[in-house]
């Protein structure tokens, strides 16, 4: 699989998330306050991914149309570098979304269900993140 099929298959993946984050996130509008938490966090994350894999896939796109053609070998070498670097920085970012959303639910939330539930949110949502970039960064391919 070249990297252009691999960012394509990223994107659609994470759109698919980005729609289940968003579905899952309303029906947890109906419960009580902790689940609400949880679920305007799924909204909102699952909002600004199908964003992501939307605008991921457009400049993908136009990318695509600005490279010459045929892609010399070392024109691929580099976008599939690009695509590793950039799901290695929001690796190290969701990182940094697991640890506010756990200090988030073990601080507001301690006495309020809603922030904890938000909290918890923020942790289910980075956390997924992390798995989904860290595995696609590892997996990128390197040849044509």
């Amino acid at each position: 699989m070249n990297v252009w099929r691999y960012q394509r298959a990223v994107s659609r993946r994470l759109l698919w998330w980005g729609g289940l984050s968003i579905a899952v996130g309303a029906a947890l509008l109906l419960g009580r306050e902790l689940l609400q938490g949880m679920g305007i966090q799924a909204i909102a994350w699952g909002g600004i991914d199908a964003l992501i894999a939307i605008a991921g896939r457009l400049l993908m796109r136009r990318r695509q149309v600005a490279l010459p053609a045929p892609l010399a070998l070392d024109v691929l070498a580099r976008e599939a570098r690009n695509l590793r670097r950039l799901l290695l920085i929001n690796t190290g970012l969701d990182v940094l979304y697991v640890t506010g959303g756990v200090i988030l639910a073990l601080t507001l939330g301690s006495g309020n269900l809603f922030w904890r539930g938000t909290g918890w949110g923020i942790v289910v949502q980075g956390g997924f993140l992390f798995a989904f970039d860290l595995g696609h960064a590892l997996d990128v391919p390197t040849g044509p």
